[in-house]
């Protein structure tokens, strides 16, 4: 026999007395020896490990003459290098640290133009027994560039009732063009559309961006050009939509090139087809935060049912959000052309329970109102039920315990550990059971 293989016999003949050993040890009181296969977790007192008879696997087994490559064992393990210019992780990642609670989705209300509505968000909230509005949403006026440059006024005390709470939210719904509900006709627009994408008017958003920054509210939800795909406004889609886009993006990038801004871009369309599909005028994920929708009680007579399934949809808008990775929101929805739908009201309320928004806010006049429009009791009374108290912190849901090992694993090598199917597995704690006993 060549020295090679008398070294390799002696070395087995030595593992095998090992085994023995372990088995005997097997054989004392409270003692239990058993198998763990890889991937498997040491066996707990919850599951004591009976002992396993190894069974020899059928593949093909490594002769001696091929051993299988040395394991480092734990006195000298093997640290991969780290490149130098990995940064340290922040003090805030430690394991230590417990993650804080998610936030269910925001709500709010639209309530007034102006410091009005400002003052009016603490009002609602005790109207619904302290129910937290994190939601402040205003419009900037459409009919001058000075004043979608960033209305002086009142958008200060916007940016303070931000400013007192960290979790607040900001929604300003932004014109994208001047003159913006005076009824320009489509050729007119067109044109318009055309000089946006050309960066005409890109010092105007230069100035609000700006403003926003300065008055302390970087993070604030724009609401760019919304209902797009309807014909009330000038800044439509209709007339060009390919312009429409190419305008869109120009804003955005004008914006964000502003220091020290955060902005969210929310694009939202109206409910249903209206004047052209609103899939027609989407410019694009990268410069789209949130995909909105504006969703009123109307047509007359369409169930809410109807609403879901209809083309472009409530459904079609949850859908193309999750095919674009993208949030969803309600900037605007309430009641409309069916009246005091408590119906409506309920399922509306239910489906943002279950479909999640980023936020929503209610526009909160008549017609489509709850609080402050009278001739809307029912649903308004549906309205208080289901949001009156409250709360968005969801209560932390306890984990079940782990409990610990009561079995260590022994070491045996690869080669062994092939043949056994797994590692040998030594209950310590014998000495516990004795002692109960």
């Amino acid at each position: 026999m060549a020295p090679e293989r008398r070294r390799r016999s002696r070395r087995l003949a030595f593992i095998a007395g090992g085994i023995i050993s372990s088995v005997a040890l097997a054989c004392a009181p409270g003692y239990t020896l058993g198998i763990v296969r890889d991937g498997e977790p040491p066996p707990t007192a919850a599951t004591p490990l009976a002992p396993e008879v190894p069974v020899v696997p059928t593949p093909a087994v490594p002769t001696p003459a091929e051993p299988a490559p040395a394991v480092p064992t734990p006195a000298e393990p093997v640290v991969p290098a780290v490149p130098s210019a990995v940064p340290e992780p922040p003090a805030s990642t430690s394991p230590s640290a417990e993650p804080a609670p998610a936030r269910a989705p925001a709500i709010g209300a639209y309530l007034d133009f102006g410091p009005r509505g400002v003052r009016r968000i603490e009002q609602l909230s005790e109207w619904l027994d302290g129910t937290e509005l994190r939601v402040g949403h205003t419009y900037l006026p459409g009919d001058r560039w000075r004043n979608i440059e960033g209305t002086p006024g009142f958008l200060e005390d916007w940016a303070k009732w931000r400013k007192e709470k960290d979790d607040r939210m900001f929604v300003l719904n932004v014109p994208m063009l001047e003159k913006n509900e005076e009824g320009v006709g489509d050729t007119e627009v067109a044109a318009l559309l055309k000089q946006g994408a050309a960066g005409d008017f890109d010092a105007h958003f230069t100035k609000l961006a700006e403003r926003l920054v300065a008055l302390g509210v970087p993070d604030t939800v724009i609401v760019l050009g919304w209902e797009m795909n309807g014909t009330t406004y000038t800044h439509r889609c209709g007339p060009d939509p390919e312009s429409w886009k190419k305008y869109w993006n120009k804003i955005v990038t004008t914006m964000r090139a502003v220091p020290g801004q955060k902005f969210t871009f929310d694009f939202t369309p109206s409910r249903g087809r209206d004047a052209v599909p609103w899939t027609d005028c989407y410019p694009g994920d990268e410069v789209v935060d949130i995909v909105g929708m504006d969703s009123y009680d109307q047509p007359r007579g369409m169930s809410f049912d109807e609403q879901v399934k209809e083309p472009y949809g409530l459904q079609a808008h949850v859908d193309f959000a999750a095919a674009h990775n993208k949030p969803i929101s309600y900037p605007e929805w309430g009641l409309f052309r069916n009246g005091d739908n408590e119906e409506y009201m309920r399922r509306m309320l239910g489906w943002m329970d279950e479909k999640k928004p980023l936020y929503n806010t209610v526009t909160d006049y008549c017609p489509h109102g709850v609080w402050q429009c009278k001739q809307n009791p029912e649903a308004s009374e549906v309205y208080r039920e289901l949001l009156s108290g409250r709360t968005d912190n969801p209560t932390p849901q306890p984990t079940e315990p782990v409990a610990p090992p009561t079995c260590s694993p022994l070491d045996l090598g690869d080669w062994v550990e092939y043949w056994l199917g797994g590692k040998l597995c030594v209950r310590f704690d014998w000495w516990q059971e004795k002692n109960r006993s």
